[in-house]
């Protein structure tokens, strides 16, 4: 569940998470995101380290303060709004607001439910106990925002399919032309390879064995195009990857890319492989 306001975020977690940071807070500390701190953090530092218990007792500077690495939380990996909730660090609340934000107002509360049924009374709970420190009314309008998990679960899937739909149209869009181009290549190819034709079809060559044959070159054209792609997909894959950002190749997904290309060829060339099965012999031999 999170809360947004002008002063104050309130966010339920999961019970894994709120535990490990029940056990810091009982030592004082408070959450702390590293983009609002520094740049050594335990993340990093665990990473040069090569191991976690290398990282406790460690020091680490946020700003002009330094602090000592009293535990490490396991890795969690992105939440449903793609933040990295492995990159934070926890800090003691007296000292963050005196010593690192000079200011006394706490923009971020988190929580949690001891059930997913009291999700709703504790949200309705929270707003009642929030309105009351700012000195609203329980019929005022609130000068923040309550969202709980189950919402930013919906609010991704909802940008996930809203993108999932402008990528298809882009794709839609990339392959009609992708056709066409090859479906004009190949009625270039039969214009300048009529003779050819005349010739193959006087020694003894079938309609369907010019058909089979102008329809091949149209898929394997189309499966080139497929595989540059595919090669340009893992190399984007292998760069993000350097740069941290985790990606995934699903093989099943490049077998379905590499088939629907060579759908593409076999639709876009057939017109041109039947214009030139269709051909005379005697008209493509006086071809010139």
């Amino acid at each position: 569940m999170i809360v947004k306001m002008k002063k104050v975020s309130l966010i339920v977690m999961d019970k894994e998470r709120e535990e490990a940071l029940r056990k810091l807070r009982e030592a004082g500390v408070v959450h702390l995101e590293r983009k609002n701190a520094a740049s050594d953090t335990p993340t990093k530092l665990m990473e040069q380290k090569g191991r976690t218990d290398a990282a406790l007792g460690s020091q680490v500077r946020l700003g002009n303060v330094r602090f000592t690495v009293i535990g490490i939380l396991d890795k969690k990996g992105a939440d449903a709004m793609g933040n990295d909730q492995d990159d934070m660090i926890l800090v003691p609340l007296d000292t963050y607001l005196t010593r690192l934000s000079n200011s006394r107002n706490i923009s971020n509360i988190m929580m949690s439910v001891v059930s997913q049924d009291y999700m709703e009374a504790a949200q309705k709970e929270a707003e009642l106990i929030l309105k009351e420190a700012h000195g609203l009314d329980a019929s005022d309008t609130a000068d923040f925002e309550i969202m709980n998990s189950a919402e930013m679960i919906e609010m991704a899937s909802e940008t996930s399919r809203t993108l999932t739909t402008l990528l298809a149209a882009i794709a839609g869009v990339s392959l009609l032309v992708g056709g066409i181009g090859i479906m004009n290549i190949m009625l270039v190819s039969v214009t300048e390879r009529t003779r050819e034709i005349g010739i193959r079809m006087s020694v003894g060559a079938r309609k369907r064995d010019i058909l089979f044959q102008f329809l091949s070159e149209s898929i394997i054209l189309s499966l080139l195009g497929g595989v540059i792609g595919i090669g340009l997909a893992f190399a984007v894959c292998r760069i993000l990857g350097v740069m941290g950002i985790p990606t995934a190749i699903n093989p099943l997904i490049v077998a379905a890319a590499a088939l629907f290309a060579a759908l593409v060829g076999v639709f876009f060339g057939f017109y041109p492989a039947r214009k030139a099965a269709g051909l005379y012999p005697i008209d493509a031999l006086r071809y010139e």
